[in-house]
């Protein structure tokens, strides 16, 4: 029994699906926001530019995860794996919240966070230019403020696709959670 769960795609599932939830929550919703209020805007900057590509790496490729490891239905005669996925009874309630989770994972690794990443390095460069943080009190350069709205357009579109995120993944746990369900509900 041991060995055949081992090479179960079965646990995987969970644990990917776990970590990507977890990983999300985490991030988002205590470890951002404590290290935020903690630490000083140079290390929380430091920090985040080096946690961002783990963790949007984490949300693109949990997803593709979840998909090879898709436990089909033998009862309802749907497959496991990718082509369970396409099955017209899984599409709604688990291809569509998996292709959402990884789109969203993908546009924060691949398109928004360089994006920001270069405004920030332009940021860098003016504050060397004005000799004042982008942060400081007082009036800042027109420059600078520029590149002050965009960093926050951009990082508020990040943090809305970082929500998609979740509710994506919550959905779909919600369809696991029946799934499991139909199961107990089968056993004698």
């Amino acid at each position: 029994m041991a060995a055949s769960l081992i090479l179960s795609p079965a646990p995987y599932h969970i644990i990917s699906y776990g970590t990507l939830l977890g990983a999300s929550a985490w991030h988002s919703f205590v470890n951002g926001p404590v290290m935020f209020k903690s630490v000083d805007r140079h290390n929380f900057s430091a920090i985040q530019n080096n946690l961002f590509p783990i963790y949007f790496g984490l949300q693109a490729a949990l997803p593709v995860v979840l998909a090879l490891t898709f436990p089909g239905s033998p009862l309802l005669g749907v497959p496991s794996g990718v082509s369970g996925l396409f099955d017209a009874s899984s599409r709604w309630d688990s291809l569509f919240p998996l292709g959402i989770a990884f789109a969203t994972g993908i546009l924060n690794l691949g398109v928004l966070m360089p994006a920001t990443m270069k405004i920030i390095k332009e940021r860098r460069g003016q504050v060397k230019r004005d000799g004042k943080d982008w942060w400081a009190e007082g009036p800042q350069s027109d420059e600078m403020q520029v590149l002050n709205k965009r960093f926050g357009r951009l990082h508020g579109v990040s943090m809305l696709v970082n929500l998609g995120t979740i509710v994506a993944t919550v959905a779909y746990g919600f369809t696991l959670g029946a799934r499991l369900q139909s199961i107990i509900d089968r056993t004698p």
